[in-house]
């Protein structure tokens, strides 16, 4: 009963079949086989537009290497404060980039503000020898906040990035949630908007370990086959991180998966709603929730059975946790946590008075 992260979740059974699949018998390595060779067509089919796509193992590597391609050592990567790539990946931007800059901007519930980007581009002294120059923009979409950028908000975005001539880059470790709960196409959300390089994710989707990089202008990726080589992400074995991305898109695997994620985060934000002393701290969009919570209720879940994150940011009203649901969430498990906050918020109440 852990609601840590969509990371906890095992695979799905048609990736695993997938899998069981692609063991059959013999095939060529490093991507020289026929399940990888069907993936440009399937993503240019999936997205409306011919792509360039690259099969890689984590999110840290799909984004950091496409940073890396579209970011020079002497550039900036401006990001949300809360971004992945800002807290949660160890440099890894920097380190593939060969020392580009992070620049972290602020904006509410996780998202960047067209206007606060175009203010800080304005006065990053570009062309101006002596400071990083601005080169591309990175956001989350589902962002680490739980909230979802819009069609038209990420065209505002792409605006402002593009007429500084950087490139926009979406980190889509939970685009299938972005997806399913905005009922747009996948094109609708990415270069029809103005996006330029994404990281798809499947991992917290439902896969095994199948992430890839997109890119929708394949001028921007020439010489990212070398890059990912020297990232090692170049899998000898790459039909098995291919099986899963074919198998996560086919006949709609990954919305069915993800609409149940996110179906399952609106029924436990709405028992939290009403639970007295719980406060939500940003709106529920897809499949995060992010919400204050009494100390007692906390432990009480915990030593009941049932786990989710508590940060650091504790208060008089509780700490500030993190829920997450993921495509294989069990109804039983969002009522019976939401059970066991209620009672210990009773218990405690009673003890109060």
């Amino acid at each position: 009963m852990n609601f840590g992260s969509d990371n906890v979740a095992g695979a799905a059974p048609e990736i695993v079949a997938a899998l069981e699949a692609a063991n059959r018998g013999a095939a060529m390595p490093y991507g020289n086989d026929a399940v990888t060779a069907r993936l440009d067509k399937i993503f240019a089919d999936l997205f409306e537009h011919p792509v360039a796509i690259f099969p890689v193992a984590t999110g840290s590597a799909a984004n950091a290497l496409a940073l890396a391609a579209l970011t020079p050592p002497h550039g900036a990567i401006y990001c949300h404060a809360e971004a992945h790539i800002q807290n949660d990946e160890c440099g890894a931007p920097e380190f593939y980039s060969g020392g580009a800059k992070l620049v972290p901007l602020g904006g509410k519930d996780g998202k960047l503000v067209p206007a606060d980007l175009a203010s800080a581009l304005e006065s990053a002294g570009i062309g101006i020898v002596h400071h990083v120059q601005p080169a591309s923009v990175s956001i989350s979409n589902e962002t680490e906040l739980g909230t979802l950028y819009r069609p038209d908000e990420v065209k505002a975005l792409a605006d402002v990035v593009h007429r500084y001539g950087l490139k926009l880059h979406m980190d889509g470790a939970r685009f299938a949630n972005a997806i399913a709960a905005l009922g747009c196409s996948p094109a609708e959300l990415s270069w029809r908007a103005g996006v330029d390089a994404l990281s798809f994710g499947a991992t917290k989707g439902g896969a095994l370990a199948a992430e890839a990089v997109i890119f929708f202008d394949k001028t921007l990726a020439e010489g990212f086959a070398y890059r990912r080589k020297r990232g090692a992400h170049l899998f000898s074995k790459m039909r098995f991180v291919s099986a899963q991305l074919e198998a996560y898109v086919k006949d709609g695997l990954w919305l069915k998966l993800a609409s149940h994620a996110n179906a399952t985060a609106a029924r436990l934000a709405a028992g939290l709603a009403r639970l007295p002393g719980v406060e939500l701290l940003h709106p529920v969009e897809a499949n995060e929730i992010f919400a204050r919570i009494p100390e007692r209720a906390i432990e009480g879940a915990f030593a009941d059975g049932y786990y989710f994150y508590k940060r650091g940011d504790v208060n008089e009203a509780g700490a500030r946790c993190r829920l997450v649901t993921a495509f294989d969430t069990r109804l039983e498990d969002v009522d019976g946590l939401l059970a066991s906050l209620a009672r210990h918020l009773g218990a405690g109440a009673r003890r109060a008075g």
